[in-house]
């Protein structure tokens, strides 16, 4: 079964309102037996324009990573974020 990939890029503006909101979704992400991947602040952007910091975190299934992003546990952490940044992100099923 193809493992499901979260892919983001986050711009935080407020770094205290993000701190809470890593430490709210962490567990959320295990719960759902996620890891992260990628988790980078600079990254070398070869094209387009968005320089936020690059995050990919693996689930089982891309029904594992849906149920992930659509659970009441993350609406609650996403409120978090999308005050404190702003975001890019997409689900993807594994090859």
């Amino acid at each position: 079964m193809p493992k499901g990939y979260l892919l983001a890029h986050i711009n935080v503006h407020d770094q205290h309102g993000y701190e809470e909101f890593k430490k709210m979704s962490l567990p959320i992400i295990a719960e759902y037996g996620g890891r992260a991947l990628v988790r980078n602040p600079r990254p070398d952007v070869r094209e387009g324009s968005n320089g936020g910091t690059v995050i990919i975190l693996e689930f089982p299934s891309i029904e594992s990573a849906t149920k992930f992003y659509e659970s009441k546990a993350y609406a609650a952490a996403k409120k978090i974020r999308e005050k404190a940044s702003t975001t890019e992100l997409v689900l993807v099923e594994g090859v």
